[in-house]
């Protein structure tokens, strides 16, 4: 490959950079495949390494690359498209449900779910952890808070194994009266990381739902998806689709 120098442009240089290197995934690079390091991008491109990582964070973002642990950064496929709601006011852990349950505790919740909840902060709560495949690959992992007073009838005396799948039972005798659902971008904590099998501090979507039941929040989840491999669709309201920029792509909103 020949070296390629940016010309004077009035964007910032890293995004400038960004289209070039984008060009050259289409046109150089099969999917899965590695970059070079980052020394010679920086000298083929005739930038700074700081600019070049700038650029290759935004393609990260973008769900062009992806970083992967004793490999390197390697171009992504296109993203998996995961359907995240509404789920036409059906419960956690319903017949269909795309998650699996791999642990459950009970404790006071974190500051910010305590207000999410409307409890208080010392009121003990069973936090479930769950999971998402999809083709084969980890996309998502889910916290889903549930307030002990959700469960007035949940046993006292159940195994690690039995707890989350019956904290999901009993939510199931409340009517579920309505969700609300916001999506908004993060970074993956440790925990996150290593179970969608990402650096820490990699791009996520964060999904945060409320359940209602009785007139209250009887239950909430946040939901992290990779933002590299995953494009969220809402269906039934509001048909909204988060698609992948790729040649022959579009995004679509209505």
């Amino acid at each position: 490959m020949g070296t390629t120098q940016l010309e004077a442009v009035q964007e910032p240089k890293y995004w400038h950079l960004k289209t070039v290197l984008n060009d050259a995934l289409d046109s150089e690079f099969e999917v899965g495949e590695i970059l070079p390091n980052e020394r010679d991008l920086a000298a083929r491109f005739g930038v700074a390494r700081a600019t070049l990582r700038q650029a290759l964070e935004q393609l990260e973002l973008e769900g062009r690359l992806q970083r992967r642990r004793g490999v390197g950064t390697t171009v992504a496929p296109p993203r998996i498209g995961v359907a995240v709601g509404p789920s036409a006011n059906v419960w956690p852990g319903a017949v269909r449900d795309a998650w699996n349950t791999v642990g459950c505790v009970e404790a006071a919740a974190p500051a910010a779910i305590a207000a999410l909840l409307g409890t208080d902060r010392e009121e003990a709560v069973h936090t479930v952890r769950r999971e998402r495949v999809t083709q084969g690959q980890p996309v998502a992992t889910e916290l889903l808070y549930v307030p002990s007073a959700s469960v007035p009838g949940l046993s006292t005396l159940l195994t690690p194994a039995e707890h989350g799948p019956a904290v999901l039972r009993e939510l199931h005798v409340l009517e579920l009266e309505g969700e609300d659902r916001s999506v908004e971008l993060g970074s993956a904590r440790a925990e996150d990381a290593k179970q969608l099998d990402r650096l820490p501090g990699a791009p996520v979507l964060v999904v945060t739902t409320r359940y209602y039941a009785a007139g209250r929040v009887a239950a909430a989840s946040v939901a992290t998806y990779r933002a590299d491999t995953c494009r969220l669709t809402f269906g039934d309201s509001g048909a909204l689709e988060v698609l992948h920029d790729q040649p022959g792509s579009r995004r679509q909103a209505s």
